[in-house]
């Protein structure tokens, strides 16, 4: 398992200093941004896990997730909301959710590999009861619906990259959000290539912003910044 540091893996613009804010097409596309890439990964974490029972990587650190759940527990999310976590990966955060109380989980993913790994990882620590569905977020078709909380660490960072219309991928993200979320549903986002701006732009129709939470800073050049930025926000329709 990852190390309690903040674990920027994958992001392609990790400077947010006021001065060197990026435009939406400061970053290229990458394979970062492809389902191949992420099914070999998954494939050989879920090998590993197999092995020796290592999860793999935790997308962002072990920090991303305390900070998440600790705006939880302070806008006292009900321990049966309908929590959704978009881009599972190895299922590492299912597993902190459940621990920490949450029941009514739900995680899913594109990759086969990863939504087994993510299942092996949930049985070895005895949460049999977890959701985990192979399933494409901008493809879903309507089976994503009723939601209280979802949750993304990275997912629209990877489908911002993707090198296949990449545009359209935001949009359909933003759209399929919408269909996933009751009305008031909350919306937690963690990412390493947008700014808080950006993101405040990307979400800003059909979303509140509702508060920043706090990620480790960097200095350089004597200016002051995050590599990572981590809002909420609330659906109003």
């Amino acid at each position: 398992m990852a190390g309690a540091g903040e674990n920027s893996h994958g992001c392609e613009n990790n400077s947010d200093l006021e001065e060197d804010r990026c435009s939406e097409n400061d970053f290229g596309t990458s394979e970062l941004g492809t389902k191949e890439y992420w099914e070999e990964t998954y494939q050989k974490e879920l090998e590993t896990f197999k092995d020796i029972g290592d999860v793999g990587e935790i997308w962002f650190g072990e920090e991303s997730m305390s900070r998440v759940l600790q705006w939880m527990d302070e806008a006292k999310i009900n321990e049966n909301a309908a929590i959704l976590d978009i881009g599972t990966g190895n299922g590492a955060f299912l597993v902190e959710l459940a621990k920490h109380g949450y029941k009514n989980l739900t995680g899913m993913d594109y990759s086969p590999a990863s939504v087994e790994l993510a299942r092996n990882v949930l049985e070895a620590e005895g949460l049999t009861d977890v959701s985990v569905k192979e399933m494409d977020f901008l493809n879903c078709e309507g089976q994503l619906k009723g939601f209280d909380v979802c949750i993304d660490k990275g997912t629209f960072d990877a489908i911002s990259l993707n090198p296949d219309n990449t545009e359209d991928g935001k949009k359909m993200y933003v759209q399929c959000l919408k269909d996933a979320l009751k009305d008031g549903g909350f919306f937690s986002i963690t990412s390493c290539n947008w700014t808080k701006e950006q993101l405040l732009e990307r979400f800003g129709e059909g979303f509140e912003f509702v508060q920043e939470l706090p990620t480790p800073s960097f200095k350089f050049g004597g200016k002051t910044g995050n590599s990572v930025a981590a809002l909420i926000f609330k659906t109003i329709h």
